[in-house]
């Protein structure tokens, strides 16, 4: 019987990776479909849309996944959804302020997953702007750690106009002001470093520290509402210490 339980648990797995994956992949794809239809389908004219494959490749959506994104974002072939964009203030356990992005074809149905998702985990919906005060728009870069020296993409970085370079252990993050985003990321390709991400975040000037069992609670949100089909991106306000943060990745 052991045996048994043990493959309906690799199976149980497997299935739950596979889900994830494609969820990852409808949300890439979305993204080049509107970088598409708002720049068009050439990639050297569309900055936007450069990046959006780029991201998609680094996640390795199939190659033909993302031609027809771009077909159908810029009308060369039939079937592109109309998206609209949609941001959501909200709350999670202990406070911590969420604001939730949506790229939705269907608005009733956003707001109604948001909403019945955020109340089944301890959350709730906010008021425009009582949690967005405290978030700020800025450029992330994001550079695989591995083989690349930190000082030489710090000095590449500032002398493009960067705010910071952050090391996040197996990644560096390139901070910049929106504005100079997607000059830093060329300045950045042009000085030999290779990307994994290049885009526009939301980051929080004051933060909430969270023990353990705040924090399984706070992420255990957070997983569900990016289980959504129509969420793109979620961004919070909590922090915890390295013991804290240690624990929640060994229970991954």
């Amino acid at each position: 019987m052991s045996g048994h339980s043990k493959w309906a648990t690799t199976k149980h797995k497997k299935a739950a990776i596979d889900a994830k994956r494609g969820k990852l992949f409808a949300k890439l794809v979305k993204n080049i479909e509107i970088a598409a239809r708002q720049g068009g389908g050439d990639l050297a004219g569309n900055a936007a849309l450069f990046e959006a494959v780029n991201k998609a490749k680094k996640n390795s959506v199939p190659a033909d996944n993302i031609t027809r994104a771009i077909k159908r974002g810029s009308g060369a072939e039939a079937g592109g959804a109309n998206y609209e964009s949609i941001v959501y203030e909200g709350y999670a356990p202990n406070g911590v302020g969420l604001i939730i992005e949506c790229l939705t074809d269907n608005r009733n149905r956003a707001a109604a997953d948001v909403r019945t998702t955020l109340s089944k985990n301890g959350g709730s919906l906010a008021t425009t702007g009582s949690v967005s005060f405290n978030f700020s728009r800025k450029g992330e870069i994001e550079v695989a750690s591995e083989g690349v020296d930190y000082d030489q993409l710090f000095e590449a970085a500032a002398e493009a106009g960067a705010e910071d370079v952050e090391d996040n252990g197996d990644v560096y993050t390139v901070i910049t002001e929106p504005s100079l985003l997607s000059d830093v990321t060329k300045a950045l390709t042009d000085a030999g470093f290779d990307h994994d991400s290049s885009e526009s975040v939301m980051v929080a000037a004051n933060k909430v520290s969270l023990d353990l069992d705040a924090a399984k609670k706070v992420t255990k949100l957070i997983d569900a509402l990016d289980d959504l089909d129509d969420v793109q991106n979620i961004y919070s306000n909590w922090t915890a210490d390295d013991d804290v943060m240690a624990a929640l990745e060994d229970e991954d």
